[in-house]
């Protein structure tokens, strides 16, 4: 979702540069670097920053597995979902589907809080599908975010000025996330068992619990939780993750919209400072469930924002696991939270900051992964070192330490303690001088290679007066379009302190001199802009959401796939086209390949049950998930 709040300019401390694009490029190309499977990139794509594998690295890369083999669609506006001459689509799951048994199905006239507590929720985002069985690929659990709520799209008498209180305590219940159990049908399709006792609801008042370095901080004390330790609910829940311990990581991210009132707190309180940098309105929320809920009032309540915009653990496989905000992986507008493991066992967490200038992050845990003891592991996450990375114009980079008492993050600065950092990660990014990034969103890391990719969906605010202008890692001025780079940790280790990265992806129509799809011909790919979530299937193949093509493309939202080593990497192909208002939220793969969930998120967005500008699936728009297989059966795009 996109995060436009942005802070004055004035409050964040300067770096980055405006150096001119064209010296940018000029210093990273040479040859070598042009090189691609012999091809060399003709004066035209160099006039975009065409910066390549080495051909040491992608020689390295051949024959990593099979490129995407299907004829791409072409861009769409129509209501409908599009996808390849020989696969087929199936709606699996819609908002408002009954997800326990005795629960009615769906009315748009008979909705209640209770019933919605056991419905599937409103906008679908994350999705990771985790085996029950090993070896048995046809059922599993689908874990579902369900990110925010649109009352215009939810209640046909709705206004956004008065909400009712029982409209507030329905869009409460629609928020959260939904673990449902899933089989595959002897035809290749999936159902879902309404009477499994894996289901469960997440929603924004489940009793949740604080861990790690900050657990029963000052800042994270309220009076309805004086300890610190317990908070009511998780909210905006974005992108996430999978542990290799089997527990999801999903993550809070535009958090800030849900409170009010900020600038009813003195100016002398250094809350209200804190609050603006994370982008808490100054007045009335848009929600006003402030009129409900005195929690998110922050006059009232000022500590109440702190508890929110964290990584939130959850064992899918146990439906009476109280989920845990884990604070040693920072307080930002998280988007991704990709596990794997260092050469010497640590987990380590890839993190997105989703708002434009923010920052890119990584956590390492302190103590390695235990294979034998899934109880330990279940405390891994609260003890570790969280990072910021640095892109150097050099195409290095470096991850810098947040740790209390080194650099600049001491008392004399105004951090008091490690707690005190990670509440304010943001502002202890600013302080060690990172990189401000295009709206840092997905990251994830290639099954085979290693190698990082991190997603920047766009910032059309780079370069703009009173901004900080274009930089190596962020190449092009008011970058509608996004891009995706390629990062290689030091010695193959994600533990690594230091890296080399790449332009992997420059996003746009290919016809625009400043587009590289990581030099392959770009009269044979496909148009992509606004890259916004990943995933790998198991040949190496990057699949791509994206969230944006309606107003920078003029075409609906879509699904992509790219090899990424071989004589077709960086030949992106468009797999899917979603409907009008939509965004492609998330993409899963099923153990083999064969099905890739979908979530289908705001189809309709801007219009409204009354005037609607979709109605997909119909009779109503309702975000949902939907799962896309060859007519036939085999692997997705093979």
């Amino acid at each position: 979702m996109d995060a436009t709040h942005a802070r004055p300019v004035s409050e964040r401390p300067e770096g980055g540069g405006g150096e001119p694009f064209a010296a940018v490029v000029q210093r990273r190309l040479s040859r070598r670097g042009l090189l691609r499977a012999g091809l060399v990139l003709s004066a035209a794509a160099a006039a975009g920053p065409a910066l390549g594998l080495t051909a040491r690295a992608v020689a390295a890369q051949e024959g990593l597995g099979a490129a995407p083999r299907f004829t791409p669609i072409r861009p769409d506006t129509a209501d409908r979902i599009v996808a390849p001459d020989g696969y087929q689509v199936q709606v699996l799951l819609s908002w408002g589907d009954p997800l326990f048994p005795s629960v009615p199905p769906f009315d748009l006239a008979r909705q209640t809080a209770a019933l919605q507590e056991r419905r599937f929720g409103f906008n679908c985002d994350f999705l990771a599908f985790l085996p029950l069985w090993r070896g048995n690929p046809n059922e599993g659990l689908l874990w579902v975010n369900h990110e925010y709520t649109d009352g215009a799209m939810m209640f046909p008498a709705y206004d956004a000025s008065n909400p009712t209180r029982e409209q507030v305590d329905i869009e409460l219940a629609a928020h959260g996330a939904s673990v449902v159990h899933l089989r595959r049908a002897p035809d290749g399709s999936w159902q879902y068992d309404r009477t499994s006792p894996f289901n469960r609801r997440l929603t924004a008042t489940t009793p949740m619990r604080l861990s790690g370095p900050a657990a029963g901080d000052p800042l994270l004390q309220t009076a309805a939780d004086p300890t610190g330790t317990q908070v009511l609910g998780m909210l905006n829940n974005c992108a996430g993750g999978v542990t290799p311990w089997g527990t999801v990581l999903t993550c809070e991210e535009n958090f800030h919209q849900y409170f009010a009132y900020n600038h009813r707190l003195p100016a002398s309180d250094p809350r209200r400072a804190r609050h603006a940098r994370y982008g808490v309105p100054a007045e009335a929320s848009e929600r006003k469930w402030e009129r409900f809920y005195e929690r998110f009032d922050v006059s009232q309540h000022p500590n109440e924002p702190f508890r929110f915009g964290w990584v939130v653990e959850v064992d899918p496989y146990d439906p009476t696991f109280t989920p845990v905000k884990r604070t040693a992986l920072g307080r930002f507008k998280h988007e991704a939270a990709t596990t794997v493991l260092a050469r010497d066992g640590r987990a380590v967490v890839y993190s997105g900051d989703d708002e434009r200038f923010e920052y890119v992050y990584k956590f390492v845990s302190q103590a390695p992964f235990d294979r034998r003891n899934r109880a330990a592991n279940l405390r891994l996450l609260d003890a570790g070192t969280l990072y910021v990375a640095r892109f150097k114009a050099d195409g290095t980079g470096e991850w810098l330490p947040l740790v209390h008492g080194q650099g600049p993050l001491t008392p004399a600065h105004g951090f008091a303690s490690q707690a005190d950092v990670l509440i304010r990660a943001r502002e202890a990014a600013d302080a060690m001088g990172a990189t401000r990034m295009d709206r840092p969103e997905d990251i994830e890391v290639h099954p085979r290679s290693g190698k990082v990719y991190m997603v920047m969906t766009s910032n059309p605010q780079r370069g703009a007066a009173g901004q900080p202008g274009p930089d190596p890692a962020n190449p092009r001025p008011a970058n509608r379009f996004g891009h995706i780079l390629e990062v290689t940790e030091d010695g193959d280790d994600p533990a690594a302190t230091t890296f080399r990265w790449e332009l992997f992806l420059l996003c746009g129509d290919p016809a625009d001199p400043s587009t590289y799809f990581a030099g392959f011909p770009k009269d044979q790919v496909s148009a992509i802009a606004n890259p916004d979530n990943l995933v790998f299937d198991r040949q190496g193949n990057l699949w791509i959401a994206t969230d944006g093509q309606p107003s920078s493309l003029r075409v609906n939202d879509g699904v992509f796939a790219v090899a990424t080593a071989g004589r077709e990497r960086g030949q992106v192909k468009q797999f899917l086209s979603a409907v009008p208002g939509a965004e492609v939220a998330s993409l899963a793969f099923d153990p083999n390949d064969q099905t890739l969930f979908v979530s289908i998120q705001h189809p309709g967005e801007g219009g409204s049950l009354a005037a609607p500008t979709s109605t997909w699936p119909g009779p109503v728009a309702r975000p949902s998930v939907i799962a896309v297989t060859r007519r036939g059966g085999g692997p997705i795009g093979g």
